[in-house]
């Protein structure tokens, strides 16, 4: 396991003087569950310092690259850079699914629940930069592995830092002068566990639909298509 950790740590191009610390970063809760006597610790409390840490520094290279933006612009382009989409893609290109210590259910699975693990240890890989090697370390690391991943250029650019029923509003707006309408179409299942089905419209003309847990989530589904299918 130390091999493996060391390995990671020269991956990423910081020379840990407390590996544990990575180690930790890296330990998901549901591998103690699995291995009470390791010894291990999970990586929550480092995540919340990462996040912490990450949100800072994000912050202030925003501040300075775009001096002109007003505070809600910023904002909405830190939540892009720092969301689990992005954070996911970020631990993808280090590798980091490689070094995770997981329970063996969490190991197999390939949806959300493991891009959420993921973009939580990346700010527990940041947490552990930060308290092994201080603000500059975390800094470059930052700069590194997540503003020089994620293309900031073209999320402004393409304003994909809004989200999906917000743009697709923008552009029909733009582009047929109508604002989209939403519809539900069915909802399924006990209170605890409904499904919503939702049809976003262009005057009376049905573009696309979206399921989710919540019409909210509905919504944003069912615009991410209708972007899709009007190719905007």
């Amino acid at each position: 396991m130390k091999s493996n950790i060391e390995t990671f740590a020269k991956h990423i191009g910081v020379n840990f003087t407390d590996i544990n610390l990575l180690t930790t970063a890296c330990t998901h809760r549901s591998y103690l569950n699995e291995n009470r006597g390791s010894g291990l610790e999970h990586n929550e409390r480092l995540e919340f310092l990462g996040d912490a840490v990450l949100e800072l520094i994000v912050t202030s290279f925003l501040f300075n690259k775009y001096p002109k933006k007003a505070e809600g612009e910023l904002t909405a382009f830190r939540s892009a850079i720092v969301n689990t989409v992005s954070l996911t893609k970020v631990a993808e290109h280090m590798g980091l699914n490689e070094y995770m210590l997981m329970s063996r259910g969490e190991a197999k699975d390939t949806g959300r629940a493991r891009s959420i693990i993921l973009a939580n240890a990346v700010e527990a890989v940041i947490g552990a930069v930060y308290l092994d090697q201080g603000y500059d370390a975390a800094a470059k690391f930052i700069s590194d592995h997540i503003l020089n991943v994620i293309d900031i250029e073209e999320i402004v650019k393409n304003k994909s830092w809004l989200d999906s029923k917000s743009r697709f509003q923008e552009r029909a707006q733009e582009k047929v002068g109508q604002t989209p309408s939403y519809k539900t179409l069915k909802e399924i299942g006990p209170d605890h566990n409904k499904q919503f089905t939702l049809a976003v419209f262009l005057g009376d003309v049905q573009v696309a639909t979206g399921t989710g847990a919540s019409k909210q989530e509905a919504e944003q589904k069912a615009a991410e298509k209708a972007l899709e299918i009007k190719k905007w």
